[in-house]
């Protein structure tokens, strides 16, 4: 498809629509021809390791970034001619804070403001209602400098929305935050998705994919290798358990020999582990001592999105 032409886009509901959407850099394809839509009002995720493209789709919506190839339309508008329109109506959280560290936590977003026109009154009241959004109210007049990186993302999500944006675009919101803080910014995101508020998200992490997209990709060197709901991929991809086996070092290798003796959908054996997919975990571990082993440890749990990325790539999320 010629660069630059869309298609009509005759459901008002879809915001963005990306048919063979191609980021080339040089003799390296980062986006290798990928279709997705956005519906209005979900929580669209890409999940991905570093490198699979996520990250370059997220700045091609974002019209900082020129498609090489495809077609990419936003709000019906193409993304090349429309940039300056379609940025208006965007909120984007990237990777790295880009916060004024200078200034107080009110200043950065009073001045961020401005730059949308947005009249002085209209920018404060906003500032003060998104500052107890994301409890940040309290240190208001602090700087920003000495925060905490969970309270500097938060303050950037707040910033994102000073212009109260139609799609809020955020490249691995929780990258870098130890558990606590991932919580904290989850519950922020959560209650903006129950607000009615477009999200579209990267992240490397399988549970914040689990807990915040209604439907998601899985990105793999450039292309998507699946879409779904994250229950649609699991149901798709994994079985309803997974028993996890631990052998002593000297042991793995013999051990996952006999273990694939046992009954299960498939088995796959890490470096660490044995993992074995089957619909009842308890009755496969009854067949593994039956072949006369007795794992270090033994868990039994229900299958996960990084079990599906595993199935589908044949590797785990965190190899990267």
């Amino acid at each position: 498809m010629p660069l630059g032409r869309v298609a009509d886009v005759p459901d008002p509901d879809i915001l963005i629509r990306a048919r063979g959407l191609t980021k080339r850099f040089g003799d390296f394809t980062a986006v290798d021809g990928i279709d997705f839509e956005l519906r209005r009002g979900e929580a669209f995720g890409f999940l991905g390791p570093n490198g699979a493209g996520k990250s370059s789709t997220m700045r091609m919506i974002g019209c900082v970034s020129p498609p090489s190839g495809g077609e990419l339309s936003v709000f019906g508008l193409d993304t090349v001619t429309g940039g300056a329109a379609i940025r208006a109506r965007l909120g984007v959280v990237p990777q790295e804070d880009m916060l004024d560290v200078e200034l107080t936590v009110r200043e950065n977003l009073l001045i961020y403001g401005r730059y949308f026109g947005l009249r002085r009154p209209v920018i404060a009241e906003r500032t003060a209602r998104l500052l107890d959004f994301v409890q940040l109210t309290e240190r208001a007049d602090d700087q920003v400098e000495p925060l905490s990186g969970g309270m500097k993302r938060r303050l950037t999500i707040a910033r994102s929305l000073i212009s109260e944006p139609e799609i809020l675009l955020l490249d691995e919101p929780t990258t870098g935050l130890d558990p606590q803080a991932r919580h904290v910014v989850w519950d922020r995101l959560f209650r903006l998705k129950q607000q009615g508020v477009t999200l579209i998200l990267t992240t490397h992490y399988m549970d914040e994919a689990e807990q915040l997209c209604d439907r998601l990709v899985v990105m793999d060197g450039g292309k998507i290798a699946a879409e779904g709901s994250p229950r649609e991929l699991i149901e798709t991809y994994s079985t309803r358990e997974v028993l996890e086996l631990r052998f002593a070092t000297a042991e793995h290798d013999q051990a996952a020999e006999k273990v694939a003796h046992v009954p299960a959908e498939r088995i796959e054996v890490l470096a660490d582990r044995v993992l074995l997919y089957v619909p009842d975990g308890d009755a496969a571990l009854d067949a593994v001592r039956g072949l006369g082993l007795e794992p270090l440890t033994s868990l039994v749990r229900r299958s996960t999105l990084e079990d599906v990325f595993l199935r589908l790539t044949g590797r785990r999320l965190d190899d990267g």
